[in-house]
């Protein structure tokens, strides 16, 4: 229950912030989407966590959470597929923008010395094979084909206005999905209490930006998440 009510206070959030950005710009926002958008972000959380427990564990002898991954990045492909969203306009495709790869080479190096620097500081230790064999797959494949997938995609369709920055064209869709990345991680209910811890909301949120960054310039999440899993799992080998 507290996991429930905590994506609810996500998504009521969302709601509010981007009620207020669709009144300020009116012309330029499509309320369906947006609710489409917290929709998608409820039936996330609920794949993650096998619809809150109801769904029993099929692999009860893994320590990690294989399961609700598979099943959340299930449904984020077969919303993918659907033609309201497709393959392409939501990044899941191998295809990168023509010159892209070059010019994504610096900011991608940026990533990887962050969560390298950040590894040396905060060393995870020896780990066993099936907690390498996870954070080198699942964590990037199921996060960035959400985030910065079909969540973008919905949001962006919500907001139209745009503004070309870094060379690409940025709107308030991606500024919110990269929020509610954070948000994932940081804000949360237990005790009664709302929590929200700014010190993981700075850690994931800045890396979003980064990645959302790519995802425009390339076209695709496939260089997120390959970067993705290796801020995952590099402390695991320092």
């Amino acid at each position: 229950m507290n996991g429930f009510i905590g994506i609810l206070g996500v998504v009521a959030l969302l709601l509010v912030v981007g009620s207020i950005i669709g009144f300020w710009q009116r012309d330029r926002f499509v309320p369906g989407w947006l609710i489409v958008a917290a929709t998608l972000v409820v039936l996330n959380d609920a794949m993650l966590t096998r619809v809150y427990g109801l769904v029993p564990r099929m692999l009860p002898t893994l320590a990690w959470n294989w399961q609700g991954k598979v099943m959340a990045l299930a449904v984020t492909m077969a919303i993918a597929g659907l033609p309201a969203f497709g393959w392409y306009r939501s990044g899941l495709t191998l295809h990168q923008a023509r010159s892209s790869l070059v010019s994504c080479l610096p900011l991608a190096l940026l990533y990887c010395l962050f969560f390298a620097v950040l590894a040396y500081l905060f060393p995870a230790g020896p780990a066993d094979r099936e907690t390498i064999a996870f954070q080198l797959t699942m964590p990037g494949l199921e996060e960035e084909s959400f985030y910065r997938g079909i969540l973008l995609f919905a949001l962006d369709q919500a907001f139209l206005a745009r503004w070309r920055f870094l060379g690409v064209d940025w709107g308030w869709g991606t500024v919110l999905s990269c929020a509610l990345f954070g948000l994932a991680h940081a804000f949360g209910y237990s005790g009664e209490a709302f929590s929200f811890d700014p010190l993981t909301m700075t850690m994931t949120a800045f890396p979003a930006f980064i990645a959302v960054w790519l995802r425009l310039r390339t076209g695709s999440v496939l260089l997120p998440v390959v970067l993705h899993n290796f801020g995952n799992s590099i402390s695991l080998f320092t």
